[in-house]
């Protein structure tokens, strides 16, 4: 999984590290661990230009 260039990929101030800001129960979590995908089913590409396009 990538999450560096993911856009729930977040920086907290506070505690000074990048987190997963996806709002997911503890289920969710475990069977995102136990899954044998090779992505994450949540990620979205963190592009901070398509609402410029869009607006083209």
């Amino acid at each position: 999984m990538n999450c560096e260039d993911c856009s729930y990929f977040e920086w907290d101030d506070e505690d000074e590290e990048y987190y997963c800001s996806v709002n997911m129960d503890e289920d969710d979590y475990a069977r995102l661990l136990g899954s044998r995908r090779q992505t994450c089913p949540y990620y979205r590409h963190d592009d901070e230009y398509a609402i410029v396009r869009h607006q083209n």
